[in-house]
């Protein structure tokens, strides 16, 4: 029987390693990179590190095998991000030099912590927050996405945060599909070359 529960410390380890085995847009993307961790370093150590009242773990007797994690604040949270989160990590990956479309997966994480993006204020302003949400295969079709955002929305209405937002690769046409099915609406789609999809969605019951 699985269960949601509030996010622990004793989870960052499992965060990292559902973050890389759903990194392709969905998919495991363990054999992209050199470094198993660095995409975990982007997508899901800082949500765990600075704000983990506002992560959630799916758990069976395999263990974890999802998360639901996020800020309430996107402005700020991206602030502290340059605080206390970058700093360490440039130290230890060397920034790979200006963008190229040749860069490996590896020099691709080192770039966004030398030159992290900032959510721009149209999206930010109307709904502050945001979320990851990845799941293992054992846990994807079953209806256990819809239940962690029934979650995480919750937790954000009761902490009177009005809208979220999240945003989506091109490439993962499943989850596109599933976060219009939920009931998010897309806020805009980035221009090429990145097109990704922004959704947002009202707290509210």
């Amino acid at each position: 029987m699985a269960t949601i529960r509030p996010y622990a410390a004793r989870d960052l380890g499992a965060l990292y390693e559902i973050c890389l085995k759903t990194g392709d847009a969905g998919q495991d993307a363990t054999d992209q990179y050199r470094d198993p961790k660095i995409i975990g370093h982007i997508y899901a150590g800082p949500y765990g590190t600075l704000e983990p009242e506002s992560c959630f773990v799916l758990e069976d007797d395999a263990g974890v095998g999802g998360y639901i994690i996020g800020t309430r604040d996107t402005h700020a949270f991206e602030a502290r991000l340059e605080r206390e989160w970058w700093p360490a990590l440039r130290s230890r990956y060397a920034n790979p030099g200006a963008g190229r479309a040749d860069f490996t997966p590896d020099e691709r994480m080192a770039y966004l912590m030398h030159h992290p993006p900032k959510t721009a204020r149209r999206i930010n302003e109307p709904y502050p927050a945001h979320l990851h949400i990845d799941l293992l295969p054992r846990f994807q079709g079953g209806g256990w996405g819809k239940r962690m955002i029934d979650t995480f929305l919750s937790h954000m209405r009761d902490a009177g945060v009005k809208a979220v937002h999240l945003g989506v690769g091109p490439k993962n046409e499943r989850g596109v599909r599933f976060y219009r099915k939920y009931g998010f609406h897309v806020i805009e789609q980035a221009p090429p070359p990145w097109n990704t999809w922004w959704f947002g969605i009202s707290t509210r019951a």
